[in-house]
């Protein structure tokens, strides 16, 4: 049996709310989304790099520095929507995986990457793996920061934007986990995983990895240490200039 073809595939598109056309703006003489296609470039092990985008405007830049993009439709409702069609165009099989790594993370760590894709090399019969890590005391009760449980053999329990578990005694050495939003996925649970309908748990919490849960599906966490440093906002792009540009 032939090894799986391992796929890094990154939404980007320019609507953005908080911080238009973020996928280009300048970091240190370079684009944001080429900043994380360099980072993805080091991960060892994947045999594939694309953006997956519905912007010209990406795409254009993207082949300007030698990369690959995928155009994608402009209606889709999410990211996974965007990787499910940009796997289809790849030709991908079943037991391909898929790793969907934010556009907007330029410090990732490439060996973050590689520990959310070894869970689907060590079993194929896994569906999904993600990143987890401890959460900084200041987010625990934080809605935007994500939070997650999982079982002694790492399969998630729970997401919630609530702090989980509730502390009721302070004294049980439970770390509260914060999630990561990066994923790995065998490309056949993909495709189910993103035609199948929301929750009410993902409606009501906002969070779409619930829905594979609330189906019966394993999703793996692999903790890491800390999480990387997102740009959502002026605030975070200034962060990471001054982080890049040392």
């Amino acid at each position: 049996m032939s090894s799986p073809k391992v796929v890094a595939l990154i939404p980007a598109r320019l609507a953005a709310t908080r911080l238009p056309d973020k996928p280009l703006v300048d970091i240190a003489g370079k684009t944001m989304i080429q900043h994380v296609w360099e980072r993805v470039s080091q991960v060892r092990g994947v045999t594939a790099i694309a953006i997956a985008t519905p912007d010209s405007a990406i795409q254009q830049v993207v082949e300007g520095f030698g990369g690959q993009a995928i155009m994608t439709s402009h209606e889709h409702r999410s990211g996974t929507d965007r990787l499910a069609e940009a796997a289809r165009i790849l030709g991908l099989e079943p037991g391909d995986i898929v790793i969907n790594i934010q556009g907007d993370e330029p410090l990732l760590e490439p060996a973050n990457i590689e520990a959310a894709l070894a869970p689907l090399l060590e079993d194929p019969a896994l569906p999904m793996s993600s990143l987890t890590c401890p959460c900084p005391e200041i987010d625990r009760d934080n809605p935007a920061c994500v939070k997650v449980v999982f079982a002694p053999n790492g399969d998630a329990l729970y997401f919630s934007r609530s702090r989980i578990p509730f502390p009721r005694n302070e004294d049980t050495g439970v770390v509260t986990m914060q999630h990561i939003g990066l994923y790995a996925y065998r490309n056949g649970f993909l495709q189910t995983y993103s035609a199948l309908a929301p929750t009410p748990l993902e409606r009501t919490e906002g969070l779409e990895q619930l829905r594979a849960l609330e189906n019966g599906y394993r999703i793996r966490m692999v903790r890491i240490e800390k999480a990387p440093i997102g740009v959502d906002t002026p605030e975070d792009l200034a962060r990471v200039r001054a982080l890049l540009e040392r």
